[in-house]
């Protein structure tokens, strides 16, 4: 059957972090399938760094007021929504991330008084941290009973949802994705060489350096592992817990092994060129650095928490252990580097999860299934 061509609204945040890569990548996805797609958002979405044809972005306004302590960015948006949605003859509009943006479609759909679709992708936090936030609880449960569609990232972060704001049916599990022909390992002897020498090891850690993804416990492993084995350490982000994990590497005097990178657009050249990643986050409802990792054929040493086990298959793709336990993460890690042939078939199998499960075809065709039975239950 020929489908038409929709015009999609897409919500979500700008900044470093997982929901606005997985934002941006869908709207590429879909553009190239010949969508247009109308980014509303306060910044150009991260990783969104290319020109195309189909794809817009709209910037929510500024405004200062001394009535304001800051900018009313929900109404901004909300006011950007209304006038994109007017503009353009929108057909729906996909939030990504409950806080605010689908509370802002919500709104904006109520001041124009129609029934444009409004489908909410759920990313991790937003249920998991600020949404069950005493301040926060009873809008969050709100913009979500009042979404035509729910989806989460993860079957785990479905279940959490319905659990804890008591909903009848748990969300629709849509799992994160990549481009594999994008996110593949590249050989770079020269861009290796630069960070360790021919006998060492690479680890690294990719992060927005919050609390959540436990990066200190990255260095408290990082160490274990170079007692052992000769390795380097690549530190790829930046965020809170920064000055706290500079203070430990001094303290542990690692300063010559570790590499801070600070935020980069493109980590497939430092994936490339990576044995390990290493990943013991407090939470993780998906992880969708172990995606790109596995992608690049990278061995994930990761916490057994949240979505993170339907990610690396223990065992196969990479090795999990408890959260909080760097000593039993070393320990596994060095079983991974120091055993050529292990290293080999963990790195074969992760890069055909991610070439077979997680390619973008496949997941792209259930928002485009969704979006289109929306429109058509509109009629």
């Amino acid at each position: 059957m020929e489908w038409k061509r929709m015009k999609i609204g897409m919500l979500c945040y700008w900044n470093y972090g997982g929901s606005a890569v997985v934002a941006a990548e869908l709207g590429k996805q879909l553009a190239d399938r010949g969508h247009q797609v109308h980014f509303i958002s306060a910044e150009r979405p991260f990783r969104l760094d290319e020109y195309h044809p189909n794809t817009f972005v709209h910037q929510t306004g500024d405004f200062s007021y001394p009535v304001f302590s800051s900018p009313p960015f929900f109404l901004l948006q909300v006011n950007k929504i209304l006038e994109v949605v007017k503009d353009h003859q929108l057909d729906l509009l996909h939030a990504h991330y409950a806080i605010p943006h689908c509370l802002s479609a919500i709104f904006a759909r109520h001041i124009m008084g129609n029934n444009i679709p409004i489908i909410t992708t759920l990313h991790g936090t937003d249920i998991t941290l600020v949404g069950q936030n005493k301040e926060f609880y009873q809008i969050t449960k709100y913009g979500l009973e009042h979404s035509d569609m729910l989806t989460a990232v993860s079957k785990w972060l479905a279940l959490e949802t319905q659990r804890v704001f008591k909903l009848k049916d748990p969300p629709s599990v849509i799992y994160n994705f990549l481009d594999s022909n994008y996110f593949n390992r590249r050989s770079d002897e020269g861009l290796r060489r630069s960070y360790a020498a021919d006998h060492e090891k690479i680890v690294i850690h990719i992060s927005n350096f919050r609390s959540v993804k436990n990066v200190p416990d990255v260095i408290n492993i990082f160490h274990l592992i170079n007692e052992s084995l000769p390795s380097q350490l690549i530190l790829v982000g930046d965020g809170p817990d920064m000055t706290m994990v500079r203070e430990k590497v001094t303290e542990l005097n690692l300063n010559s092994r570790v590499h801070f990178l600070g935020q980069q657009q493109d980590v497939v050249p430092l994936l490339s060129v990576s044995d390990l990643l290493l990943l013991p986050s407090r939470r993780e409802s998906f992880g969708l650095v172990a995606l790109e990792a596995l992608a690049c054929g990278v061995p994930v040493v990761a916490s057994n928490v949240g979505g993170l086990p339907e990610v690396v298959a223990n065992g196969i793709t990479g090795l999990l252990a408890d959260c909080g336990d760097p000593r039993a993460m070393a320990q596994l890690s060095i079983k991974i580097l120091s055993d050529d042939s292990l290293w080999q078939k963990i790195s074969w199998a992760a890069r055909q999860s991610a070439e077979n499960f997680f390619n973008a075809d496949r997941w792209v065709n259930h928002y485009e299934e969704i979006y289109y039975s929306l429109l058509a239950g509109k009629k």
